[in-house]
């Protein structure tokens, strides 16, 4: 009898030998390259990946248009529109990268495509603004707040650009919502200082390019610190390199990253002014004339001629203490004139420090304002000097007087002439 030999099992398949791909990927999971070979080739895969092309050119020129018939139009909804198609900003990732390992040629490669970007979106809102001038003056609200320096907007540039360098050295996808991020505060406060440059609306040219430097130096810095968090450690020319980078950096956000300037209010003018006034002091003069005359006495004796004296003259003057004369002077306020805002567009209007001036705050419509007795015309249009209440804070300064609807009829928003009415006590001192 013969015994069945034993069934043939399969052996265990061996895995396939990882790809080049895969390796990279495992690597850039791992936060850690593992050797100088190793690398180098990421490092060479990231700097093919940054290496600006002609799309990201095509993109920030549509971006910027967008962008500025945003502020052209005062619309939120257009600048979002021009900020999703802004741009991926990876040759901004390949410049950190390049200031982290010391790559000068590289450097200034990415650095010369993200400057050619940014000129790119100025020019485009240089060209909205100048479109403008026929429209103006426009409430501009998006454009004033795109040139400040926000600590909200600080935060999510911050967030966006540790997102981006993480997004893209460990995954070989395009990191949209980061790029995003960084591009809206990179190009939004650009492009809001060439509108302000067209069309010569104060406040936003140059105040938008200093806001475009901060930010552009804070995320640099924050992506250097990322990339050495990847155990990215550079060379003797990395660490000039990045050293310099971070001392020149550091220096831009002490001397720029000032906090705003809060406008100061005058102290409200005293309606009550009592006055004291001094009189001349009366002088009363006594005038006393004695005449002392010897009349001659018959006698028989013999007559004896006696001299006569003349007419002697007493001055008595007599000099009072003044008389203090309290003069009270009441002066009353004419009656305050109230107006409700009420803009077509924007939502509301502009409060400036000075007709067409520098921008203080935003007046929703429907808010209640006291309208002064003064107006001044610039260019045609008409501006009213008011006085405004927003968020308990008291706001003085001039908004354009086509937006206002008045509460109480009064023509030219002058105040009604009212008697200032004087009463004055004297008190006369009789001689």
């Amino acid at each position: 009898m013969t015994l069945n030999e034993p069934p043939i099992l399969p052996t265990d398949p061996q895995p396939p030998a990882p790809d080049s791909a895969a390796r990279r990927r495992r690597a850039r999971r791992a936060q850690m390259i593992p050797d100088a070979e190793g690398r180098a080739e990421v490092m060479s895969s990231l700097a093919r990946r940054a290496y600006p092309n002609i799309e990201f050119f095509i993109f920030a020129v549509l971006s910027g248009a967008v962008l500025g018939l945003g502020y052209l139009l005062d619309s939120p909804a257009v600048l979002l529109f021009g900020i999703l198609l802004a741009p991926l900003m990876t040759p901004w990732v390949g410049m950190v990268l390049a200031l982290v390992t010391g790559s000068l040629r590289f450097f200034f490669e990415t650095l010369v495509a993200l400057l050619i970007s940014v000129m790119l979106v100025f020019l485009s809102g240089l060209m909205a603004g100048l479109a403008s001038r026929p429209f103006l003056p426009l409430t501009s609200n998006n454009a004033h707040m795109a040139v400040w320096l926000w600590l909200p907007g600080l935060a999510v540039l911050g967030l966006g650009a540790i997102l981006l360098v993480i997004s893209f050295v460990r995954s070989e996808d395009k990191p949209f919502l980061p790029s995003v991020m960084v591009a809206y505060s990179l190009l939004t406060p650009i492009s809001a200082a060439g509108f302000g440059l067209g069309s010569g609306v104060p406040g936003l040219w140059p105040k938008g390019a200093l806001v475009f430097v901060v930010n552009l130096a804070l995320a640099t810095l924050l992506g250097m610190f990322t990339f050495v968090l990847f155990r990215f450690r550079p060379a003797r020319l990395g660490w000039l390199t990045s050293g310099g980078a971070f001392v020149v950096l550091g220096a831009v956000l002490v001397f720029l990253m000032v906090p705003s300037i809060q406008p100061n209010f005058p102290a409200a003018a005293a309606t009550f002014t009592p006055t004291q006034t001094r009189t001349a002091p009366p002088t009363t003069q006594v005038v006393i004339a004695a005449t002392s005359t010897a009349l001659p006495k018959p006698t028989r004796t013999p007559r004896v001629q006696t001299a006569t004296p003349s007419p002697i003259q007493v001055t008595l003057e007599v000099t009072l203490p003044p008389t203090e004369t309290a003069t009270i002077t009441l002066t009353v306020a004419p009656t305050p004139v109230y107006a409700r805002i009420s803009s077509d567009t924007g939502g509301g209007v502009n409060l400036r420090k000075s007709p067409n001036g520098d921008y203080i705050a935003t007046l929703d419509n429907g808010s209640v304002v006291e309208v002064l007795s003064e107006t001044q015309e610039v260019s045609g249009v008409m501006w009213a000097h008011v006085i405004a209440t927003k968020n308990g804070r008291r706001l003085e300064g001039w908004i354009l007087q086509s937006v206002l609807t008045t509460a109480t009829p009064v023509p030219n928003w002058q105040p009604t002439d009212t008697a200032t009415p004087t009463e004055t006590v004297e008190a006369t001192a009789a001689p």
